[in-house]
């Protein structure tokens, strides 16, 4: 069943990436909600390998900062919340759990470039189908990937084990701070029917 236009709306079409945020906060039970939703979307075996890290006091903010791009300080700053969406390197630990045979857990253990590979993709899909629900309950995403990983990596885990992906300020957006929207590539440039 198609969803709804209002739907298509408020998830594609009038969603915009948000550049600056309302001073609205961001409820905990609303994160939750969000997470909820975007881990019932499909990863390669079950995998989920993302983990995310809300930053939602100034002070967890302030870590962030020396690692961001100058352009994404400010909106940064003023963000309810800012996520970085992490990928667990050793996600197959959870594999006896998430995966319906045995065996996956030793097949990826035993196995650095699949399992690597597989962290990596899946953690990035997993990142999107969070701002995808982030929009469907309303909230407002910056995606930003002008940051230094390897500083958010120092910062915030040391212990090697997660490995920042991207960062996403979430929040109510200030429709002021907006950016025209940019065009998009058509079918005929993006795509091949084969």
């Amino acid at each position: 069943m198609r969803i709804s236009d209002a739907c298509l709306d408020q998830l594609f079409f009038k969603a915009r990436t948000a550049n600056g945020f309302t001073d609205q906060a961001v409820p905990a039970d609303l994160l939750q909600q969000v997470y909820d939703i975007a881990k019932m979307g499909a990863t390669s075996m079950n995998t989920q390998p993302a983990r995310y890290v809300f930053l939602n006091s100034p002070e967890s903010r302030a870590r962030l900062i020396p690692a961001l791009a100058p352009g994404n300080v400010d909106k940064t700053k003023v963000a309810p919340v800012t996520v970085i969406v992490a990928t667990d390197m050793q996600f197959y630990e959870h594999m006896p759990t998430v995966w319906h045979k045995p065996g996956a857990k030793e097949m990826f253990e035993g196995n650095k470039a699949m399992s690597d590979g597989t962290a990596v993709r899946n953690s990035t899909l997993s990142g999107a189908y969070f701002m995808i629900a982030a929009r469907a309950v309303g909230l407002d995403c910056g995606p930003m990937s002008g940051v230094d990983l390897a500083k958010v990596n120092a910062e915030f885990f040391p212990d090697g084990r997660l490995q920042a992906n991207f960062i996403i300020n979430l929040g109510y957006g200030d429709d002021s701070k907006l950016f025209d929207r940019n065009p998009r590539l058509s079918f005929a440039q993006a795509c091949s029917v084969l």
